[in-house]
């Protein structure tokens, strides 16, 4: 087969191909314009040039839908990593916040800083005592139990009820935070948590030293619960159970089963042990610094005056002697003759 262009006056504007079928046979010959054959050039290069660019612009849109599903791999990565980060310092707030509560309590316990008489109001529990006569000199929680109000609601609570409410709102709408709103609260989550670990790391040096120095009155230091068993009357202000009249409490009343141990809550002397008209058979101990604590409504005592107890060590049985609606311990703790909350001494 062979093509070349024919000379003459036919075919000057043209291509002839010849075909060869042999020796013998006479060959074949096919004549095309010039016109035509550029035409064909042209519309090939034409076709092979956009079919070379329909495969770029394929490999390149490929080549960005595996770069955007990657993106969105990573987008969806970041969102759940910075979801567990808030959720974890969300945590450690939480932990934090319990520490600096513990550390305030071992602060009150130690002499570092004096309970306010504030918080002694919330408390309940104890033997009832007669209410001062005269209505300008009586607390504002007791006017409010002898005026009937004690069930109703505070503005206090109706202010907390309110703040619940809209943090549970600001926490419905956290789930709308854009990515950067997220990361702005996740900053500022891990400044907070900055300062305040640095406030209570210097707070718990402070109690290390303290607790070097006052080892002695801490083993003489209330500090765990007397028995196992559930809080039946707070200290402070309560309804009497008996006059069903506003009344003050002066220690913790702590529901048990009958003949339960109660322990000392630290070291100390027991200074006495006999019977009550009101609480029963009691057991008191002199702890050291002016603290004294006391057990009473107890079926049975099992320590003797003078006696020298360790915290954690039985000094009687959980009873309901003297005057007591059923078993239970009557647990009141002293600082210099005043009545404090028990609770500010338990370390849970």
């Amino acid at each position: 087969m062979a093509m070349g262009q024919v000379n003459g006056t036919e075919n000057s504007d043209g291509y002839t191909v010849v075909v060869f079928r042999g020796s013998s046979a006479k060959p074949l010959r096919f004549s095309f314009p010039r016109k035509l054959v550029s035409k064909l050039l042209i519309v090939g290069s034409i076709f092979v040039l956009a079919n070379i660019l329909v495969i770029a612009h394929y490999v390149i849109r490929t080549g960005e839908v595996w770069e955007l599903s990657s993106f969105r791999a990573e987008a969806m990565n970041a969102r759940e990593q910075t979801e567990a980060f808030s959720s974890s310092i969300d945590d450690l707030k939480k932990r934090l916040m319990s520490m600096k509560e513990v550390n305030q309590r071992l602060r009150v316990m130690l002499g570092i800083e004096s309970p306010k008489t504030g918080d002694m109001i919330n408390g309940r529990g104890g033997v009832d005592a007669p209410l001062p006569e005269g209505e300008d000199t009586l607390p504002a929680a007791l006017k409010a139990l002898k005026n009937g109000a004690g069930s109703q609601p505070s503005k206090t609570d109706e202010t907390n009820q309110s703040n619940l409410s809209g943090q549970t709102s600001t926490s419905a709408d956290s789930s709308d935070l854009t990515e950067q709103d997220k990361i702005a609260s996740i900053k500022d989550g891990i400044e907070w948590l900055s300062k305040e670990a640095a406030i209570q790391e210097q707070s718990l040096q402070e109690l290390s030293l303290a607790a070097e120095q006052r080892s002695s009155r801490w083993a003489a230091t209330p500090s765990i619960w007397p028995v196992k068993g559930w809080v039946t009357s707070g200290f402070g202000p309560r309804v009497s159970p008996f006059t069903e009249k506003p009344a003050w409490h002066d220690g913790l009343d702590i529901g048990a089963a009958a003949n339960a141990p109660v322990q000392a809550s630290a070291q100390g002397r027991v200074t006495a042990v006999g019977f009550d008209a009101k609480l029963g058979n009691v057991v008191k101990i002199d702890h050291g610094f002016g603290i004294e604590t006391l057990y009473g409504h107890l079926a049975k005592a099992l320590v003797k005056e003078g006696q020298r107890v360790k915290r954690g060590e039985v000094v009687g049985l959980v009873g309901s002697t003297g005057l007591a609606t059923g078993p239970h311990l009557h647990y009141m703790v002293k600082a210099h003759g005043q009545a404090l909350d028990p609770v500010k001494y338990i370390l849970e």
